[in-house]
C-alpha cells in the first residue's frame, strides 16, 4: 500500500460505468486501472450483477480482486473463485412483500436470482429479460421461482415505470425488503438493509481501508449508497439526475470513459 494515492481504494459500478454501452472495458480505463494497481492501489467493481453474470467480466479484465456482486448480496474472490459471503432473501417475507406491491398495482411480472456460483435467473411469466448479453435467464413457471433459494427477486410492471414501481413498492413494502433501481423498467427486491454499501464496507474492512480512503463511481439509484459511503463520489455523465445530485463530481459517460478522466487526474494514473 502507498500514502501517496489520495484514494487508493477505487470502486466502480460496471454498466452504464466502467463498461460501455457495447459491454467492453476501453483501453484508456485498462491503462488507468492497471497504473492504479502499479502504484498501490485497488479496484474493487461493485455491482448489481449476480456473480455467475459478472465473472466474464472479470475474466476479461484479468481481474482476480474481490468483487461486490448482487446489490451487495455476494463478495466474490475472483482469484480463488469462491464466495466470502452471500446473503438468502427470505422466500416467506418475499411472498409477504409482493403481495402487498401487487394489492396496488395488480400483477408483476418476476424474475428469481437463483443463490449458488452458478446461479440463474428464473424468469416467469411475462418477465422481459434484460438485454444484456451474457445474463443466465431459465424460463419458468410461477411455481418454479419459488422452488431453491434465491438472492433477490426482479420485478417489472406492464405499465408502470422504475420509478412509480419504486415509489409504490418502498411505501407498502420497505419496511420488509430492500428495494433497488438498477436499470430502466424494473425494480429488485432484496434482504432488508442489504445495498452496494454493505458489501463495499465488508470488501474495505478485508483490505484494511475504510470509506475515506475510496473513490466510487455509478450511474443508477442503486449506486447512491455505494457514493455517499465513499470519500469521494463520482456519476458517470449518462447517470440518473438523483446520482449526479449527490456526486461530487460529474464525470464524462462510460462511452467516453470517465473512469479513466477522473483517475488520470485524482489519483493520478497515466
Amino acid at each position: 500500500m502507498t500514502s501517496a494515492l489520495p484514494y487508493a481504494l477505487v470502486a466502480t459500478d460496471l454498466d452504464g460505468t466502467l463498461l460501455r454501452s457495447d459491454g467492453t472495458v476501453g483501453a484508456r480505463t485498462r491503462a488507468a486501472l492497471d497504473g492504479l494497481a502499479a502504484r498501490g492501489g485497488q479496484h474493487v467493481v461493485v455491482t448489481g450483477r449476480s456473480v455467475a453474470w459478472t465473472r466474464p467480466v472479470l475474466t476479461a479484465l484479468g481481474y482476480t480482486g474481490l468483487a461486490v456482486c448482487g446489490q451487495g448480496g455476494q463478495v466474490y474472490d475472483a482469484g480463488a473463485r469462491r464466495e466470502l459471503t452471500s446473503y438468502s432473501l427470505d422466500r416467506d417475507v418475499a411472498r409477504q412483500a409482493l403481495a402487498a406491491i401487487e394489492a396496488r398495482t395488480g400483477p408483476l411480472a418476476l424474475a428469481a436470482d437463483e443463490e449458488g456460483l452458478e446461479g440463474a435467473v428464473l424468469a416467469g411469466p411475462g418477465y422481459r429479460p434484460d438485454p444484456l448479453d451474457g445474463l443466465p435467464v431459465v424460463p419458468t413457471d410461477v411455481n418454479g421461482l419459488w422452488a431453491t433459494p434465491v438472492r433477490k427477486f426482479y420485478v417489472q410492471h406492464p405499465r408502470f415505470d422504475e420509478n412509480r414501481l419504486h415509489e409504490i413498492a418502498s411505501r407498502l413494502a420497505g419496511h420488509l425488503v430492500s428495494i433497488a433501481i438498477a436499470g430502466p423498467g424494473e425494480i429488485e427486491i432484496l434482504p432488508l438493509g442489504l445495498s452496494k454499501a454493505t458489501g463495499i464496507a465488508h470488501v474495505a474492512d478485508l483490505l484494511g481501508r475504510s470509506g475515506a480512503d475510496c473513490i466510487a463511481f455509478g450511474d443508477m439509484p442503486n449506486d447512491a449508497s455505494l457514493l455517499a459511503w465513499a470519500g469521494y463520489a463520482v456519476a458517470m455523465g449518462n447517470a440518473h439526475p438523483d446520482i449526479k445530485a449527490l456526486a461530487d463530481e460529474v464525470a464524462p459517460s462510460n462511452d467516453d470513459e470517465g473512469v479513466a478522466a477522473v483517475l488520470e487526474r485524482i489519483v493520478g494514473t497515466c
